[in-house]
């Protein structure tokens, strides 16, 4: 599904971390590659399961777009300057980062186990940091500025028993009103997306049965189910031309589930 408008994206070259997806399903960062190359965007796709990535990549080359994968562990500082450099030796540029990576939790502080607390903080907020740091003096030398995406949830604002987590989702989008405001004079745009309940692998691989699946959807205010794409459209429009005055923000995309008093469903 192309949509005909000219975002100013043709040739650009993004990154998206997390950019796999489990089995055949359309995940946020999927999607989010998909569209950026349907917007005429060059995207390396990076994951830490290779063969993940690069069925993203299969996706995007059967629709005739630009796109290779790489596999990495972005929570090492090595392997994220290594993925930046293999960008840099294909196509000579960097334009737009998307950050996707992310896991979840489903407990309270009491009951969280500190191990697993310094996991979801190591995984959803690290990579950020380190692919923002290897990223932004690339994009600056290639001479447009950039834009980049970091991914929250609104359940950093309307927190529902995942506490690490919320909390996690809670400081990037903290990180990302920092680096708009440290980098905004390089013209580097930073902005945040707090996704809803969408349905996306994340949220199914372990099984959803079709009445969670009807709470979660009757949760929005328009009374419609979300899925990776409806963050993907957003991902492309923060990246592009026609977000050019916007940064620093975040952007809401949950079918107005976090203004709804319904169960969401989540617990």
């Amino acid at each position: 599904m192309k949509d005909n408008l000219d975002f100013g994206l043709k040739d650009k070259v993004a990154i998206v971390a997390g950019g796999g997806s489990n089995g055949n399903g359309i995940g946020n960062g999927r999607a989010s590659s998909i569209l950026l190359a349907e917007a005429g965007a060059k995207v390396l796709v990076v994951d830490l399961n290779k063969k993940s990535a690069q069925n993203t990549v299969d996706l995007i080359k059967n629709n005739g777009g630009d796109a290779f994968a790489i596999d990495a562990d972005l929570t090492s500082s090595v392997e994220c300057k290594n993925v930046v450099n293999e960008v840099m030796k294909k196509w000579k540029r960097l334009d737009i980062l998307d950050n996707n990576i992310g896991i979840a939790s489903n407990t309270s502080v009491v009951n969280e186990n500190e191990k697993y607390w310094d996991k979801v903080m190591n995984v959803n907020l690290k990579p950020m940091f380190l692919m923002s740091k290897y990223s932004i003096p690339e994009m600056i030398n290639s001479g447009n500025g950039g834009a980049i995406i970091n991914i929250s949830s609104i359940s950093a604002t309307r927190p529902k028993g995942y506490t690490s987590y919320s909390a996690s989702k809670g400081a990037v989008i903290s990180l990302t009103k920092a680096m708009a405001v440290d980098h905004g004079s390089e013209g580097i745009r930073v902005n945040c997306i707090l996704p809803g309940p969408v349905y996306t692998p994340m949220v199914y691989q372990e099984g959803m049965s079709d009445k969670l699946r009807e709470v979660r959807k009757d949760a929005s205010l328009l009374n419609i189910e979300g899925n990776g794409y409806d963050i993907g459209r957003a991902v492309v429009y923060l990246c592009s031309n026609w977000a050019r005055y916007i940064t620093g923000q975040t952007l809401v995309v949950d079918g107005g589930c976090s203004l709804s008093y319904k169960s969401r469903g989540w617990n």
